[in-house]
């Protein structure tokens, strides 16, 4: 018998194939077999069926490891398992399963339908919002690159309509909520190609090892990322390696380990400014933390510049730590405190906060992401607002470097802070970037090895920047590890941790919504992916514990931000973070548990 050949033309070739033809072929060759029988049923001609493999990139097949534990994310963000990246992410809304719930209260009846994100349409388990977007191709899940300001703004706003809901005042900064047109481009992502990169979440999940725990004998949901973020595989690699291989005082010495790890340390500094968007590594000023950080610029270059009658501003989103080490300055310099208003949606009034400001004014701290309510704050107008006065302005991002792109250049900022262990590097290693022509007029912190250049009994000279706000020995071993975390971050691409984050806090909101009784705290259109809640006839640690019961790690407290809940009535609340490793499934747990929960009850 004879088989069709393919032609050099595809077309041609695909139509010299008849389907049933060959399964006549299949058939006859069974009874040519050496047993002589033919197949119990015979072959069918199949039904057409949608190929995704057809439809996916093509990926190459990727090197395992000896356990069969992929390594890491390859350079896009891409997955490792059983020797191939998964071309389609864990989002195409065709495979992933539903959740059962009871008719969704009045309070998200009428939520609007139809959604821009890739987690919620006809498959998802929520109500959807009837938006009208472009028909979105499922099989690769796109998300119409940063889809959703708007649509955004009427969920959070519950159901209020768009045109009713209120306008946020234009900005020229760029929030990974916001539209990528902005003509602001030291701060736009580089996207060639594609307005949305593959990002599989599935592979990004299989470098964190503590992701396989079990808590009361459920999978880990963790959902405490504003807290504290987990470790990649790579970075507590590194640490071990450092360890076993390098470890050594820095600076000083003559042998070859001081020299390997002096040259990880520095790496690292140069990591981080590169990071950052800074301009020169010497700008970067390692520490314990965020909350150091910011006591080392209230205690250094607010002893040096802050007197009686001078101003001190802060906004009402702070978190204490941005708020009790400049109390503290202001009490022992007779300085004053200024607090910038929010709304009841937790915006900064920026109109309010022109009007704190004038020639008293010194210092302005302020928060990039609130960590209590995930507001995204107006950072590069506040900055400048502040700089028309003369004031020097310090941005907290410990809640927003792990979220979106920052770059301390195009913000302005002359100090800006961050905990390595808020994006995936270990603890007890934090930055503060400040402005060079700065930092070299600040008097040090601290005393002791490692800052001086030269010591008598009668003076001392100190070190230049940034060797002279580092004195003793640092954290080595973990500045290196915050340096593997970035190099992490930079290989799947902030820009697509953002997106990505953006659509499941999204679908997150979404599916709160249903529950009965909740109130989500904190409803600002420019958000990261917090959210904030109360549930009428429970406390936040009734909440907290049925969802651990279940597995589900959240924080419940004040979150050490108790002025700007006592703002909207509350003492406490219940508060899921969300990261990039994250899953649309995990939420549906967390949903259905508290849904559970609020309708126990009734």
């Amino acid at each position: 018998m004879s088989i069709p050949t393919p032609t050099s033309d595809p077309a041609a070739s695909a139509a010299s194939f008849d389907v049933a033809a060959l399964a006549a072929l299949a058939n006859d060759f069974f009874v040519q077999l050496p047993n002589g029988q033919a197949p119990a049923a015979p072959i069918q001609a199949p039904e057409p069926v949608l190929a995704l493999g057809n439809r996916a990139p093509s990926l190459a097949p990727a090197a395992q490891t000896q356990t069969g534990v992929p390594d890491k994310a390859d350079s896009a963000g891409l997955g490792r398992g059983n020797g191939f990246a998964q071309g389609v992410p864990e989002a195409y809304a065709a495979l992933l399963p539903q959740v059962d719930l009871p008719a969704p209260p009045a309070q998200a009846a009428s939520l609007p339908s139809g959604s821009p994100y890739y987690f919620l349409g006809e498959s998802s388990a929520y109500p959807s919002s009837g938006v009208n977007v472009p028909s979105e191709d499922r099989v690769t899940a796109r998300s119409f690159g940063l889809p959703g300001e708007d649509d955004l703004r009427v969920l959070l706003a519950g159901s209020v309509p768009r045109e009713q809901a209120p306008q946020a005042e234009k900005k020229d900064t760029w929030f990974y909520f916001s539209d990528l047109s902005r003509p602001d481009s030291s701060l736009q992502p580089s996207m060639q190609g594609s307005a949305h990169p593959l990002f599989d979440v599935n592979a990004v999940r299989r470098d964190f090892p503590i992701l396989q725990e079990r808590v009361n004998g459920k999978p880990l949901v963790w959902f405490d990322n504003a807290a504290t973020t987990h470790k990649p595989q790579a970075v507590i690699d590194r640490l071990a390696y450092f360890y076993a291989h390098e470890n050594s005082n820095i600076h000083r010495a003559a042998h070859e380990l001081a020299a390997r790890a002096t040259d990880a340390y520095e790496g690292a500094r140069n990591k981080v400014a590169r990071f950052i968007g800074a301009s020169f590594a010497e700008e970067i000023i390692f520490v314990r933390g965020a909350t150091e950080a910011i006591n080392l610029v209230a205690k250094t270059w607010g002893a040096q510049n802050i007197g009686a009658g001078d101003e001190i501003v802060v906004s009402n989103l702070e978190h204490h730590a941005n708020i009790v080490p400049w109390q503290q300055l202001a009490v022992e310099k007779g300085a004053k405190l200024r607090v910038i208003p929010v709304d009841d949606r937790g915006q900064i009034l920026l109109d309010e906060y022109r009007k704190l400001l004038n020639d008293k004014t010194k210092i302005v701290a302020i928060t990039q992401v609130s960590n209590a309510l995930g507001t995204v704050t107006p950072v590069k107008e506040i900055v400048a607002l502040a700089h028309s006065v003369g004031a020097k302005v310090l941005v907290d991002g410990a809640q927003s470097v792990s979220h979106m792109r920052v770059n301390v250049q195009a913000l302005d900022a002359d100090f800006f802070v961050f905990s390595g262990h808020k994006i995936f590097g270990p603890t007890g290693i934090g930055v503060v970037y400040g402005r060079r022509t700065i930092l070299e007029s600040m008097p040090p912190w601290q005393g002791g090895g490692n800052m001086i250049a030269d010591v008598t009994f009668e003076r001392t000279v100190y070190q230049a920047p940034p060797n002279r706000f580092e004195a003793g020995t640092g954290n080595i071993a973990d500045a290196v590890g915050l340096g593997a975390a970035l190099d992490y971050v930079d290989r799947i691409g902030i820009e697509n941790i953002g997106r990505y984050e953006h659509d499941l806090l999204a679908y997150a909101t979404q599916g709160l919504l249903t529950i009965p009784g909740i109130r989500l705290i904190g409803t600002a259109p420019d958000k990261a992916s917090v959210i904030s809640f109360v549930l009428k006839g429970f406390t936040t640690e009734e909440v907290g514990k049925a969802l651990n019961r279940e597995g589900i790690a959240v924080r419940t407290g004040h979150h050490c931000a108790q002025p700007i809940l006592r703002r909207f009535g509350v003492e406490q609340t219940v508060r899921p973070s969300l990261a990039f490793y994250n899953t649309r499934e995990e939420v549906d747990r967390l949903v259905r548990t508290s849904y559970q929960l609020a309708t126990s009850r009734r």
